[in-house]
């Protein structure tokens, strides 16, 4: 958790509108189906991804900062943390922060 935190206080100093960017990331990736993180999708030949949707792509940014995190939880963890649970525990941050 601290890991997120560290991640998401740097991206609120580098962009302000990052905390509430990641926070409407995460209402509208629960907002439809529940909160599963499907909002990260891109497209691949066989599937169409929620990130680039109509509704979507010139709504939503910040998608960076989820990366960060990812990033910075493999190299400390692999494999134990998931984009949905990022999403949600970033949003909590942001909120705090």
């Amino acid at each position: 958790e601290l890991i997120v935190r560290d991640v998401m206080q740097k991206a609120m100093i580098r962009e302000p509108r990052s905390g509430a960017s990641v926070m409407r990331l995460q209402f509208h990736d629960c907002f439809v189906n529940g909160c599963d993180g499907s909002l990260l999708l891109d497209d691949t030949p066989t599937m169409l991804g929620e990130k680039l949707s109509l509704s979507n792509i010139n709504s939503l940014r910040s998608y960076e900062v989820v990366d960060e995190i990812k990033e910075a939880l493999e190299t400390a963890c692999p494999q134990i943390v998931s984009c949905a649970d990022i999403i949600i525990m970033a949003s909590r941050d942001a909120v705090a922060l």
